[in-house]
């Protein structure tokens, strides 16, 4: 525990270092505020090492003369303590280290489970800032506190993540001249500043990667999350791709996007209309059945706006869905969106071509390289970048039903992280396929939480666009009826 525990501290200081990188900061003074911001942040998590490594030692010491039995009890009391400890720092922080703990808790099936169940905590219920913070930043916005622009203003947030907090309002509406009940996104003063310090050591991350994965250039892969994630701090941009989704899943039998209110949305504040639903701690205890129909929407719901969009929703965590039952599931948060050129697209078609429809891993290899993905000519077989890359394509290469499962999910990440696979010194990362990563991580991690069951290669076919297949699923029908009405 107290290694794994130390790894997670040790990569909160350095991979939330590269999720943004190094930005300009104009004038002197500025750069000395950032710079301070970055050494308590980073003093912040070596604190949180040292106690994580101190609670180690101490119980290591306590276990040398006690019985099998109290040693038990020991482990389990540092792993509760290093758990609290951990999800507790990284929720007050906020900013990217926030979102490291966010990931870390559905992504790494390996974390012990009190580690894994404090850090799902920061997916919905990470520490609040202050409510007159709040209405700060509302009156600073929209130009009057809560109680002046809101019908009603609940100060207590119903959800608090990594860069902001949503609280619920009630708004009158001139042009429908109606009483509307809506979420109201909010971001914390000074997070800016605080990614900025927690994404100064792009070159630190940079140095870690590449050791960890020998073929890397670590350069357009930090790049490309910098941009993403520099861009999440802007409000008017989710909002803006919020409305493009909602526009386009209009009128969809089980996909929800909330309605943007534009006359309440600025660039730190975002207001939606708001929905009801369960949460994910919720749909994980119901029958596998409604488990499946969801999982199949947040499956058709990642892989038709790839295919259809040309864009990724590229922030798949368990807080970020509300489910109403019959597999109909409300998608929230936006503010992580990648759009695909249709070069892009082209490239990851044929891959799919090449690995699953043709079976042909000779021609794969030669996209993968022209990709990019690996290095031109490099001293591996054909048959050994087949082994490498096929584990992406398990759940789609058989007519059968598959089941997902989280070793399954886990296995998948570890893949891209195997020093010891002969790939490992001539494979990278293009920036183009960073989110794509980021995407299928979470994905697989969240079907193989739910054990969602299903023939996902028809599913598949009938979102691909070379193949364009009739549904295979009764929730296929009625998207195939949607579509059709549609055009």
């Amino acid at each position: 525990m107290a290694a794994r525990a130390t790894l997670l501290v040790t990569l909160a200081a350095a991979v939330a270092g590269t999720l943004a990188g190094r930005r300009r900061v104009r004038g002197a003074s500025a750069r000395a505020v950032l710079g301070q911001a970055r050494l308590r942040r980073n003093a912040e998590v070596a604190r949180l090492g040292a106690r994580v490594g101190g609670r180690y030692a101490a119980g290591t010491a306590r276990k040398v003369f006690a019985s099998a039995e109290r040693r038990v009890a020991l482990d389990r009391e540092r792993e509760l303590r290093t758990a609290a400890d951990v999800a507790e720092t990284l929720g007050q922080m906020k900013g990217a280290l926030m979102k490291l703990g966010q990931m870390a808790s559905y992504l790494d099936e390996g974390l012990p489970e009190p580690l894994r169940a404090a850090l799902a905590q920061l997916q919905h219920e990470a520490p609040p800032m202050a409510p007159e913070l709040a209405a700060q930043v509302i009156e600073a916005e929209l130009g009057g506190p809560p109680e002046a622009v809101f019908l009603e203003w609940d100060p207590v947030p119903i959800a608090a993540a990594s860069i902001g907090q949503v609280h619920r309002a009630r708004w009158w509406d001139p042009e429908r001249q109606e009483d509307r009940a809506v979420a109201v996104k909010v971001q914390y003063p000074g997070v800016a500043d605080a990614i900025e310090a927690d994404l100064a050591n792009a070159d630190l991350l940079g140095a870690i990667l590449a050791q960890a994965f020998r073929g890397l250039d670590p350069g357009p892969l930090v790049g490309e999350l910098r941009a993403r994630i520099i861009e999440e701090l802007d409000y008017e941009r989710e909002a803006r791709d919020q409305r493009r989704f909602a526009a386009f899943y209009a009128g969809h039998p089980t996909i929800h996007v909330p309605q943007v209110v534009d006359a309440c949305s600025t660039r730190r504040v975002l207001t939606t209309d708001l929905v009801g639903g369960a949460p994910w701690s919720d749909l994980v205890t119901w029958d596998q059945k409604e488990r499946d129909a969801a999982a199949e929407t947040i499956y058709r719901f990642v892989f038709r706006s790839l295919y259809t969009l040309h864009s990724f929703n590229g922030d798949p965590h368990p807080g970020n869905y509300r489910f109403h039952g019959d597999g109909r599931v409300t998608f929230l948060d936006f503010g992580l969106v990648k759009h695909f050129t249709p070069h892009e697209m082209a490239v990851f078609q044929r891959m799919i071509t090449h690995a699953v429809i043709d079976t042909d891993w000779s021609a794969f290899r030669a996209e993968v390289e022209q990709a990019g993905l690996l290095r031109a000519g490099a001293p591996v077989s054909t048959e050994a970048v087949g082994s490498y890359f096929e584990v992406f394509y398990e759940s789609v290469r058989t007519r059968d039903e598959h089941t997902w499962t989280p070793d399954y999910a886990s296995a998948a990440v570890r893949q891209v992280w195997d020093r010891s696979s002969p790939i490992a010194p001539y494979a990278t990362v293009p920036p183009a396929f960073v989110i794509i990563q980021r995407i299928n991580m979470g994905l697989y991690a969240i079907l193989g939480q739910l054990r969602a069951r299903g023939n996902f290669r028809a599913i598949a076919e009938e979102l691909w666009p070379m193949v364009q297949a009739p549904p295979s699923t009764r929730l296929g029908a009625a998207e195939a009826a949607w579509l059709a009405a549609r055009t």
